[in-house]
């Protein structure tokens, strides 16, 4: 499956698979009705004891693009929010930034984007892959993005094998940082401004 056969609005591709748990889970749940209103998805909630205590806030727009102003608007908008409900009992830094290039997958369409490329997936439970034991760590090039697993081609005795791992037992999962994906980010980020240009140039004609 890649990205131009999915509905990439529909809430099966879009709702996130991948959750935090604890603390983060309660934070997450704070945050994410505001960043939504806002017309941003979360991607993810970290909390980590960088400078005494940070809530890492990780979100994007549905293109997959993230901007230093997208940031500002996220950050005053959920810090009152994350103020009145105070699920973090301690004095925090608040840090909003987007997923980055190795970024987490969290959602369908974002391993249906990273097809081809190389991720690293835990799994919350040992799967037998068909391999003859469970594992709970992959690591492998994603081959295929489906309605409920995502398939992951990793070296194995004998050779190449493709798992097929469910979303609902992934835990963590990110990509891993290598020339194809900065290549990848990069187009991705040309033809991003070059839509900006022909979009201001347009109104610059009708003015």
């Amino acid at each position: 499956m890649t990205a131009t056969d999915i509905d990439t609005t529909s809430d099966a591709h879009t709702a996130r698979v991948v959750r935090e748990t604890g603390l983060a889970a309660r934070v997450a749940a704070v945050v994410e009705p505001a960043i939504e209103g806002l017309g941003y998805r979360l991607v993810r909630v970290k909390i980590s004891g960088q400078n005494g205590c940070t809530v890492q806030i990780m979100a994007e727009r549905a293109d997959g693009t993230f901007t230093i102003e997208d940031c500002e608007l996220v950050s005053k908008d959920i810090s009152p929010v994350l103020d009145v409900d105070d699920p973090v009992k301690t004095a925090y830094h608040l840090e909003v930034s987007s997923p980055g290039i190795d970024r987490p997958l969290v959602r369908p369409i974002d391993f249906v984007r990273a097809v081809g490329h190389e991720a690293k997936i835990e799994l919350s439970r040992p799967i037998d892959t068909g391999t003859g034991e469970g594992r709970r760590r992959y690591r492998g090039i994603i081959h295929a993005a489906l309605d409920e697993t995502v398939e992951l081609t990793i070296d194995a005795t004998g050779g190449a094998l493709t798992v097929a791992l469910p979303y609902d037992a992934i835990e963590d999962a990110r990509l891993v940082m290598t020339d194809a994906l900065i290549e990848a980010a990069q187009k991705a980020q040309d033809a991003a401004t070059a839509d900006t240009n022909d979009n201001d140039s347009n109104a610059g004609d009708g003015a």
